[in-house]
């Protein structure tokens, strides 16, 4: 008996080492075709944007610009769908536990980058401030100009603009003749940054920027050759392709769009106005349970306001205080000079006060400057911009000031704190920091996590003492009602026959915002079906994730390790999100 009990503990423990070999071998093998996969996707992302290569190597210089012409479009939804076929015969469950988020993340790519596409976005490829046109007047910012290689293979992409411009300009006749077009009263305000672009001469436009200050390198003989060759392409090919954009965008285009501002209105508007909905929340959730949403926020929120003007001292109505905070001179800048100054202090004096929140900091850096004249009048009120590690420059946040007395000092924290730190710079840098992940994670950017992220940011102004007075506060909320109020707004024009000016009625009778900005936000949500609806559904599950995760741990909760958890995988949508954090939870309990 006790031979055959050891022969039959021989044949078990035989058969448990092969199973385990055969699953290690099975989760080797699913392991090296999800990451053959991702090489795949790079190779193809990298021939289709001129200008992008692997990461931790110098970027090439683009000489061209990318092709968007419908054959373009086609041919990248095939490859999507092919990459989407290959991934769907790999099995989550066979790989490695490392490599099951970045799964979770390529689904969720290649889910995005094929929604727009499916739905033929590129027929509109413009929003109420700026589109296809205004981008390339910043494409040098990208570049690391060290040779007059570089400096040449610049004009050659210069070259290729006309081009570029065409295939939208076609692209945009599509959309007419289907009646997917931008509605007419938000393209009306958008029509002069066409011109804008041109400028009243070669050296004085945006595109001319490179050849102002060259490298040292350079001989002068050198470099008055290259100006010259700029000048010369700025001039004869660039600035006709504008003037012969912009005159069809007046004479043809304008004509053409639409009336009605509702998504609904577009060619199967419900279909595409839900599926926006969902892909910019990243929540299983409907418009109408959006809207509901909102309009508790707008009523919470309101009560806070009202306390605040109490606090303040302040004996009017709400609607005089408004008026006030709009009509005050001590709110305004004199100066643009002045507005940076005060965004710069705020941004200096949050990123002394970090460590407190945040036990990980990104190492890149950020500046302050004022948003492009080409494009201040029709542009919000702050963005940031973000620039890839070992770029010659750092991130940068963008301050407007165009029309300095609708810029109030008193709204300035809030907007630091959103679009600055602890905000996008500090997420987006970190998230171009992350080791021994896919490449494509690196710049991935959910809208509901990276805009619940910013909004987030807002309210930890509180934590970090950087409110100092009720009217900065009372800024805090205002912005806090303006992105509540995008739930109702988003919701009620697209999907609930609002009209603009009932838009614009609800953002004056619940926000000290100005009437310039209101107007310009909301022609924003107009143009731009369900991004409005990111940062409030964001930062409500941030919110949510924190609270619980305080309940459960109780004096035990972490808020630094609870900040890095939430960054520690990059931009990821708010489900991926839940998922880690409750994991987090669970872990620190059994700790």
């Amino acid at each position: 008996m006790l031979i055959k009990f050891l022969q039959w503990s021989v044949l078990v423990a035989i058969a448990a080492n092969f199973l385990a070999f055969s699953s290690t071998a099975q989760s080797a093998d699913a392991d090296t075709r999800l990451a053959a996969l991702f090489h795949a996707e790079r190779a193809f992302y990298y021939r289709e944007n001129p200008g992008t290569g692997p990461h931790g190597e110098p970027a090439p210089v683009a000489t061209s610009m990318r092709r968007v012409s419908v054959a373009d479009q086609d041919r990248r939804m095939r490859a999507f769908e092919g990459f989407l076929a290959d991934f769907s015969q790999i099995k989550r469950s066979a790989l490695g536990t490392k490599n099951q988020i970045n799964y979770d993340m390529f689904q969720y790519k290649l889910e995005s980058d094929l929604l727009p596409l499916r739905f033929r976005t590129w027929r509109l490829p413009l929003y109420s401030d700026s589109g296809f046109h205004t981008s390339p007047a910043r494409m040098w910012r990208a570049i690391s100009f060290r040779s007059e290689a570089d400096y040449l293979a610049y004009i050659e992409q210069l070259k290729d603009l006309p081009r570029y411009l065409a295939e939208h300009q076609d692209n945009l006749k599509i959309g007419m003749a289907e009646g997917f077009t931008m509605p007419k009263i938000v393209l009306k305000g958008l029509l002069g940054t066409f011109h804008l672009l041109v400028g009243e001469s070669a050296e004085q436009s945006d595109f001319y920027t490179p050849f102002r200050k060259m490298i040292v390198s350079l001989s002068d003989t050198e470099k008055s050759l290259l100006r010259s060759k700029a000048v010369t392409v700025l001039e004869e090919q660039v600035f006709p392709a504008y003037a012969k954009l912009a005159a069809f965008m007046e004479d043809v285009y304008y004509p053409a769009a639409r009336n009605d501002i509702a998504a609904y209105g577009l060619p199967n508007g419900k279909t595409y106005y839900g599926a926006m909905v969902r892909y910019y929340t990243t929540l299983d959730i409907t418009p109408d349970e959006v809207h509901e949403i909102g309009l508790r926020e707008v009523a919470r929120i309101r009560a806070e306001m009202e306390k605040t003007i109490k606090e303040s001292g302040f004996t009017g109505s709400f609607s005089e205080f408004l008026n006030f905070l709009r009509t005050d001179p001590q709110f305004y800048a004199k100066s643009e000079q002045e507005l940076l100054m005060h965004a710069s202090y705020l941004a200096k004096k949050i990123d002394g006060r970090l460590p407190g929140l945040f036990g990980h900091l990104p190492r890149q850096p950020y500046g302050v400057e004022a948003v492009p004249a080409s494009l201040a009048a029709n542009y919000s009120t702050g963005r940031y911009l973000q620039a890839p590690l070992g770029a010659p420059r750092g991130g940068y946040y963008w301050v407007n000031t165009y029309a300095l007395d609708k810029r109030p000092l008193y709204n300035l924290p809030a907007l630091t704190l959103h679009e600055a730190v602890p905000g996008h710079h500090l997420q987006i840098a970190l998230a171009a920091e992350l080791r021994d992940v896919p490449e494509f994670r690196l710049d991935i950017y959910p809208h509901a996590f990276g805009e619940g992220w910013g909004l987030y940011s807002e309210k930890l102004g509180l934590e970090l003492d950087i409110y100092t007075t009720a009217y900065e506060n009372f800024g805090r909320l205002s912005y806090e009602m303006w992105r509540a109020c995008r739930l109702v707004i988003d919701t009620g024009i697209h999907s609930k026959g609002w009209t603009r000016d009932r838009a614009i009625q609800l953002l004056e009778n619940n926000s000290a915002l100005s009437t310039l900005n209101i107007r310009t936000e909301v022609d924003r949500y107009i143009a731009w079906p369900g991004q409005a609806l990111a940062y409030k559904m964001g930062e409500l599950k941030i919110l949510e994730l924190r609270k619980r995760a305080t309940e459960a741990l109780g004096k035990n909760f972490d808020v630094k390790a609870f900040h890095d958890k939430v960054l520690s995988a990059g931009g990821i949508p708010l489900y991926m999100l839940e998922a880690r954090i409750d994991s987090w939870i669970a872990e620190r309990l059994i700790d």
